[in-house]
């Protein structure tokens, strides 16, 4: 394999990142990057994208911004852990092998633990036992007679519940309730996590319009909820009339096109790097539009991950109440952490992804 440390302080996204290195391995066809962006509270822990990128650039540039955010979301959460992420260039469904998956675990392990992997889009726990063969530091993996735990399984649900959790923050903040009940959610993408939430929000009252483009997730839901759940387009979704909008599919939909359409009240979804430059967390709020930032309201997903790690590495560097009541506890506090924000936010009349940034340095900073 063919390890390179690449020097990226002059690439769009850099932000002081320790260390990003590119693995190449002919043998099985893998071509991944693993990016450290800060370890002053921990290990950098974040899940492993495989996606057929443009080209490498592309690849450089989603993981410098997604390992990024990762270190934020550690400190708001309240995790003992930094921030990383990794990115394998290609298309899951036909390039990806499990020889690919024990090669990619060895560049983990190169790293000699300062980098712990968990799943994430193009990723699955399948893979993750895989990686598991090579390296200790995985999470993710699924429960089975090798793993049995509570804890251990699929960390959408718990994703959702957090994402939940900091919508009714916002739902707190805007209209002084947190009852979801007939109001109008817009949900743009079904997947494990978007669809988990919806289903919180439909069995709660909600009234839902909602995008994918897998057409066998959205008639699944309109046959369990059909006088709940209305779809449209996906080219559509962020232009309906709702009082909440969450994306929940891919980031940087939060745009210069984008933002002048949306009609709704407040944003508040589980996608990661939805805003897709800094500087539209400050059009959403010229816009009048309250922004739960994605980064606080995703992380129960890190929470449920980590939790894993912690009990199968038998080490608790904060002494946590590893169990599925100790984890969904923890999840919680997503609330009072975004409330925190929108309300500072208030307090000082700034944009609430710039309040929320400025909370999370005053912790990995230290």
């Amino acid at each position: 394999m063919n390890i390179t440390d690449l020097d990226v302080s002059l690439s769009a996204n850099f932000d002081g990142h320790e260390r990003v290195t590119f693995f190449d391995d002919p043998e099985t066809g893998l071509k991944a990057i693993i990016a450290l962006h800060n370890t002053n509270l921990g290990p950098g822990f974040g899940g492993c994208r495989f996606y057929p990128y443009t080209d490498h650039q592309a690849a450089l540039e989603d993981v410098l911004r997604l390992s990024r955010g990762m270190t934020y979301k550690s400190a708001l959460v309240g995790l003992p852990l930094g921030g990383g992420k990794s990115v394998i260039i290609g298309n899951p469904k036909t390039d990806k092998t499990p020889a690919m998956m024990r090669a990619f675990g060895k560049a983990i392990e190169s790293l000699q633990g300062r980098y712990i992997v968990a799943e994430d889009v193009g990723t699955t726990d399948d893979d993750m036992v895989e990686i598991a063969s090579t390296t200790i530091h995985v999470s993710g993996l699924p429960e089975d007679k090798n793993f049995p735990h509570e804890l251990r399984g699929n960390p959408s649900p718990i994703t959702a519940q957090g994402v939940i959790s900091g919508v009714k923050s916002a739902l707190i903040h805007h209209f002084g309730h947190s009852n979801p009940q007939g109001l109008r959610f817009a949900v743009q993408g079904l997947g494990a996590v978007g669809y988990a939430a919806a289903e919180i929000l439909l069995q709660e009252g909600a009234q839902l319009i909602v995008a994918d483009l897998d057409q066998v997730r959205i008639d699944k839901l309109k046959s369990l909820y059909p006088q709940q759940v209305q779809h449209v387009a996906a080219s559509d979704i962020l232009m309906v009339e709702a009082d909440v909008l969450m994306p929940c599919a891919m980031g940087g939909i939060l745009n210069d096109t984008t933002i002048p359409q949306i009609k709704a009240k407040i944003i508040a979804g589980a996608a990661n790097n939805q805003l897709a430059l800094a500087r539209h967390d400050k059009l959403l709020k010229e816009a009048g539009i309250l922004y739960a930032p994605d980064y606080v309201i995703n992380a129960g997903g890190i929470v449920a991950v980590a939790y894993q790690y912690f009990e199968r590495t038998h080490s608790n560097p904060s002494k946590f109440d590893l169990t599925q009541s100790g984890m969904r506890s923890h999840v919680e506090k997503i609330k009072d952490t975004t409330s925190t924000i929108l309300r500072e936010a208030a307090q000082y009349d700034e944009p609430t992804g710039l309040t929320a940034d400025r909370l999370a340095r005053a912790i990995f900073q230290k």
